[in-house]
């Protein structure tokens, strides 16, 4: 397997152009987040999101997270957020705290499931919105394991996904684990809880609601 050890501080920015380089060639890259690591692909490459897909074992109903480099790249990507969204994002982000958006067009339809809306968070790791920053739009970040199993806190815990050719690891350290990201689809009123996780709802409430 390829890999880059990387310091999750200070990360080399030539080797993160090599994995954004990577995903460019529609590879698939395993990298930290704030949560448990992920893997990167270009949401609009079928073919690296088909890879993907069946390194997984995913349903192809089930949409993916995405990951940005910060809010200017997730307005730049979508359009601009919602007064509610954007209201979230400056309270919660960088962090555990996923947004629903409308998804532009070029974004493959097994990214969002064919609803044209997906979640997308600004992570609190540097190397994951380094790698974002670096690739030049937001990119995929499911969780780092086979569809149903116990996602990887570490590079090591990665097991057959990092043996295959096609995925370049990123070993940044250990990574927190604990809950997933919360997912909130702000764009109407009332706000939507879609998915609990680490930011509590009421939290989220108290936000938009000042």
């Amino acid at each position: 397997m390829p890999l880059l050890s990387i310091d999750p501080h200070t990360p080399d920015p030539d080797l993160i152009a090599q994995a954004a380089a990577w995903l460019r060639r529609r590879g698939i890259v395993a990298f930290a987040t704030d949560t448990f690591y992920g893997l990167a692909v270009d949401p609009a490459s079928k073919t690296a999101v088909a890879a993907l897909f069946a390194l997984k074992g995913r349903p192809a109903h089930l949409a993916m997270p995405l990951v940005a480099a910060s809010t200017a790249q997730v307005d730049s990507w979508c359009g601009g957020l919602d007064p509610s969204s954007a209201r979230l994002a400056r309270v919660f982000w960088p962090g555990p705290l996923s947004l629903i958006v409308d998804v532009p067009p070029g974004v493959v339809d097994a990214v969002h499931g064919g609803v044209r809306s997906v979640a997308v968070r600004v992570p609190g790791h540097v190397i994951a919105r380094a790698l974002a920053e670096a690739f030049g739009s937001p990119i995929t970040a499911t969780s780092a394991n086979r569809s149903g199993a116990v996602p990887a806190a570490v590079a090591g815990a990665l097991g057959a996904i990092a043996d295959d050719p096609q995925v370049l690891v990123i070993d940044s350290g250990s990574t927190p684990g604990g809950e997933p990201s919360t997912i909130v689809d702000a764009r109407h009123t009332p706000p939507r809880l879609v998915r609990a996780g680490a930011v509590a709802w009421e939290r989220v409430l108290d936000s938009i609601h000042p």
